[in-house]
This record gives structure tokens, C-alpha cells and sequence, in this order.
């Protein structure tokens, strides 16, 4: 049912595919979050105690952060001590079960605990291990802390965001960790077909925060490369495509991406400006981007003096893209995102309503699904064990321990 979150898929594109996460915070979980949400029985590994920090992190309701709801569902969690002998050598009974192991720690840090990817092929050659940390398991920054913002800096990203002239500004979510997360499940799926349907082994795949970000910068490094061309800060304004910018309106502002050759000539017919489409000066893109203040300025001119409402009814019936800025209010009641699962419901372990983002990509034969709620601190550590083939004296043995919790 649209709106509510989809529980019976089956089979799963990722079936019979076992995750451990490692992982804390963002950029690991995410990957995980995405894996599990195709099928994969994504197992989380979390200290006891407090358990993954992003469970107290931004707004929270009856004690776990709502976050913390959206990037942990579909997994199953177990309290375990990484830091002890017991807690590794559960660890790798669990490893050795599994398809995938997600970590996102500083390099060097699964290898001191005896869990380098050498040694875990050892009891298990199929293993795939997404590793991502700020600058890779190489070169002379490896051992540097990295989050994702620093990422994003590195990458080249956070140079070319907010106006010229002013303080760089971040664009107010981790994007940094999500896109090395993305870039990670991509590598995953690369190798399980690679094992599976070539006959190879496992593999590591090395992401690093600043990479991710680098690998969507397009034309950042052919242009300095091609003319010493360096980019820059550029406001709203989409640099060397033109028109395409945020006009202002009555009620505020709209974007407005006039940049097609067809597009644009529409574009100045519907503002009253046949003169600038018949212009043959500004039939193509170059043209356009010598005069990019004065159509600008023209645009501007016509959307000063109407409403946002206005100005999207007008170009869309023009055919000319355009768009509001959605607030997370306009996210949530707006009818085309719920006609595509967009915003669904689900109920919480903790046993309240909340509205979640739905999943992305959507397939048609496998689609995605929202199967379990995220969990609590250490709902699965005894399930999960008895599945490793733990007996009930050693799972007492181990919490006496306190290697589990």
C-alpha cells in the first residue's frame, strides 16, 4: 500500500547475501543500510554500552535518535567488544559465515586486531571487504583522521560551494560520507558478481571519503589541466551553462534551468523577450554564456514581480524546467513523492509512528523493502550467536566476560 512500508518482497535481489557491519556513523552504515534494504541480511556490530554514537545523535524521541531509525533499519544488532580476545574471535565466527564485511575504521585498525583482510581469507577466500576511511588504506595520508566534510574539501567540493568572494560553506548534510558509502555498495555488487558468476575470490575494495567526492566533480581537473582554468565559487549560478540560476519571486525564489538550446528560446518567448530568443548571438550554450548577466537580468526582471506559484505554472506550461526549493514540510506533503513510496510509515521498536524516506533505485522485479525496524542495542547478539553455532554456556560464558552485552 502506498505510504506503508513493504514487508512480503520476495525473492530479494540480495537474498542469501550476509553483511557484517563494523562500521559507525555514517559512511559504513549507509552502505549497509543500502545492501540491507535489497535483501541482505546485514548483521551490525555495535560496543556495548552505548553502541554506534549516531543513535545520539540530532533530534531524538524516546531516547534513540530519529536518524538512527532510517540507518539502521533492516539490520539485526549485536552488542560485542571488539577490543577484547573474546569479542574478535566471535567476530571471526561470524566472518566466516558471511559474503560481505563493512568497515569504516582508521586503517591499520582491524589488522592489530588480527582481522586483516589476509587473515580473514584465511577461514573465509570468498570474503568481500568494503573498507572506507578518509584517504584510503595507501599513500602518505593514510594514518590522517578523515571525516566526511574533510572529504568534501579534499575532493574539491567545498571550494565551489556559497558565493564568491565569502566563506566556504558545506552543503548541510554529510554528502562526503553518503557518496563513499554509494561508492562502496557499487563496489560490492561488483565483486559478489565477480565471485559468483566468474568464479573468482573475494576482494577488498578501498574507498576513500575524498575520492568519492573527487569522482563527481566533472570537469574540475580537465579544465585545469586544458587552461589552467581554476573553479570557482559561483553562488546559485551553474558555471558555463547558461541560463540556469535561483530568480527571485513575491513569495521567493524559484530555480530555473533555461539551458537547452529549444529550452531557452521558449524560455525568452514565455517572458516576453522574443528579441533575445531570435538572437542567433545566443542559439548555443557559448553564446549564451558571454551574456549570462543580461539574461539573467532579464529572467529576473520577469520573476520579480510575480509569485513562485506563478512563475512554475507559466514555465511548465511552457515546457521549460523549473522548480521550487523544497523544505523538508514540502517533502513530506508533496503528492508526487507519495505516489512513488517516497515517504513511508513505519513503527519503531520503540513502539511509535514515524515517517521515513523510502528506497532508491526502484526495481521492478526486486524491489527494495522496509523489513524490520531498527533495532535496539543488542536485540540480536543471542539470535545471531546461536546461529554462529554458539552454545547457551559459551554466549553466558562470553557475557560474563562482558565481551557481549
Amino acid at each position: 500500500m502506498s505510504g506503508q512500508p513493504s514487508t512480503s518482497i520476495s525473492p530479494a535481489a540480495l537474498d542469501g547475501i550476509r553483511v557484517i557491519e563494523m562500521g559507525q556513523l555514517i559512511a559504513g552504515p549507509f552502505a549497509g543500510k543500502t545492501l540491507g534494504e535489497f535483501g541482505a541480511d546485514v548483521i551490525k556490530i555495535e560496543p556495548p554500552g552505548a553502541g554506534d554514537p549516531l543513535r545520539n545523535w540530532r533530534l531524538m524521541k524516546d531516547g534513540t535518535s530519529v536518524w538512527w531509525q532510517v540507518q539502521s533499519r533492516n539490520k539485526r544488532s549485536i552488542a560485542l567488544d571488539l577490543r577484547s580476545a573474546q569479542g574478535q574471535e566471535v567476530a571471526r565466527a561470524l566472518i566466516a559465515q558471511a559474503d560481505v564485511l563493512i568497515e569504516n575504521f582508521r586503517p591499520g585498525t582491524l589488522e592489530a586486531w588480527g582481522m586483516g583482510y589476509e587473515a580473514l581469507c584465511e577461514i573465509n577466500p570468498g570474503l568481500i571487504m568494503l573498507r572506507i576511511s578518509g584517504y584510503g588504506q595507501s599513500g602518505p595520508y593514510r594514518d590522517l583522521p578523515g571525516f566526511g566534510s574533510i572529504g568534501e574539501a579534499m575532493g574539491g567540493l567545498r571550494h565551489l560551494t556559497g558565493e564568491p568572494g565569502r566563506v566556504p560553506v558545506r552543503c548541510g548534510i554529510s554528502i562526503g560520507d553518503t557518496l563513499a558509502a554509494l561508492h562502496g555498495v557499487i563496489g560490492v555488487l561488483m565483486a559478489l558478481y565477480h565471485r559468483d558468476a566468474r568464479g573468482g575470490k573475494g576482494q577488498v575494495i578501498d574507498v576513500a571519503l575524498h575520492e568519492a567526492v573527487f569522482n563527481v566533480m566533472e570537469s574540475l581537473i580537465p579544465e585545469y589541466s586544458a587552461f589552467g582554468a581554476v573553479r570557482e565559487a559561483a553562488g546559485s549560478a551553474l558555471p558555463g551553462i547558461a541560463p540556469s540560476n535561483a530568480y527571485r519571486c513575491t513569495d521567493g525564489y524559484v530555480l530555473v534551468a533555461g539551458n537547452g538550446d529549444s529550452i531557452f528560446r521558449r524560455l525568452m518567448s514565455v517572458i516576453g523577450r522574443d528579441d533575445l530568443a531570435a538572437d542567433p548571438s545566443l542559439a548555443d550554450n557559448a553564446g549564451r554564456v558571454a551574456r549570462v548577466d543580461e539574461l539573467d537580468e532579464a529572467i529576473g526582471a520577469w520573476t520579480a514581480s510575480r509569485t513562485s506559484q506563478e512563475v512554475l505554472d507559466t514555465l511548465s506550461a511552457a515546457r521549460v524546467p523549473a522548480g521550487k526549493i523544497y523544505t523538508a514540510k514540502d517533502i513530506a506533503e508533496d503528492p508526487h513523492y507519495r505516489a512513488r513510496d517516497m515517504i513511508l510509515r513505519q513503527t519503531t521498536r520503540e513502539g511509535y509512528e514515524l515517517a521515513v524516506p523510502g528506497i532508491v533505485p526502484k526495481l521492478t522485479g526486486t524491489p527494495g523493502a522496509i523489513r524490520s525496524a531498527a533495532p535496539r542495542l543488542g536485540d540480536d547478539t543471542e539470535t545471531v550467536l546461536r546461529e554462529a553455532g554458539l552454545t547457551d554456556d559459551m554466549i553466558r560464558t562470553l557475557r560474563e566476560q562482558g565481551a557481549i552485552a
